[in-house]
């Protein structure tokens, strides 16, 4: 590295260090594209390869790249495995900051909400909750609540989530604070959801993979209802239910997509 080169690394490793215990980390390349994408403030981004990073936002985000271009500071191998705990394949990384609370409550809590919001109560697998927010993301969804003690805005969520939290309102809340608008919970025990239209403005509810509904969310129900599923099988994924979910809502209300 020459000395010229070696002057802006050292300063985006100590920009780093400073963000990363605030701001949210955006781990590979399509986590930045779609954080780029819609809206975050990205301070501080890296690549090992910056030329081959742009020729890949060349072939699959044109949108994005001139973005990029002005983002990103190329760092040896060696700094960007220091940065990330888990490094991507496509050795890209950045720190984005995180949406403030006040911003993503007044999201959820808009009375002129036009897509559900997805609450995930008390969920337990950090790949599961990302894949749920990317699912929302995808349908146009307010936002996605979780209850318990899972961090929505953990580093293997917005990995598995692809950095679409900034696609959509993401935050944590106690089921007494959920937003208002009619909840419907999904339960084995349920009205069949093919019977159903689920009104633009629904708060869909998942419960546990381990133990289902929590006894608060049940109680807080509009009302229950369960998915279409061959006797014997005993439960779907999370994500496949919220997408089978979403879907439905998708053909049956006023979905714009």
């Amino acid at each position: 590295m020459t000395e010229a080169a070696a002057g802006p690394v050292t300063d985006t490793v100590a920009e780093w260090h400073r963000l990363a215990g605030s701001a949210v980390l955006l781990d590979g390349f399509h986590a930045l594209k779609h954080a780029v994408r819609f809206g975050a403030r990205i301070p501080v981004a890296v690549a090992t390869d910056r030329r081959a990073t742009l020729a890949l936002a060349d072939e699959l985000a044109p949108d994005v790249r001139e973005a990029l271009d002005a983002l990103l500071t190329e760092v040896p191998e060696a700094a960007y495995t220091s940065l990330v705990p888990r490094p991507h394949p496509t050795a890209v990384a950045a720190l984005a900051a995180r949406p403030s609370r006040a911003a993503q409550l007044e999201a959820l809590a808009s009375p002129s909400r036009t897509a559900p919001v997805v609450v995930l109560d008390n969920p337990r697998n950090l790949g599961n909750a990302g894949a749920v927010i990317r699912l929302a993301a995808g349908f146009g969804a307010t936002g996605v609540v979780t209850t318990g003690t899972l961090d929505p805005w953990h580093p293997t969520v917005v990995r598995g989530g692809a950095g679409l939290h900034f696609a959509t309102a993401v935050e944590r809340l106690e089921v007494a604070e959920l937003p208002y608008g009619p909840v419907f919970a999904l339960d084995p025990e349920g009205d069949d959801i093919r019977g159903l239209k689920l009104p633009d403005d629904a708060v869909l509810a998942f419960g546990s993979e381990r133990s289902g509904l929590s006894p608060e969310l049940r109680a807080r129900a509009d009302q229950l209802v369960s998915l279409p599923m061959r006797p014997q099988v005993s439960s779907y994924n999370l994500a496949t239910s919220v997408g089978m979910t979403l879907y439905h809502w998708s053909v049956t209300g006023n979905a714009v997509l």
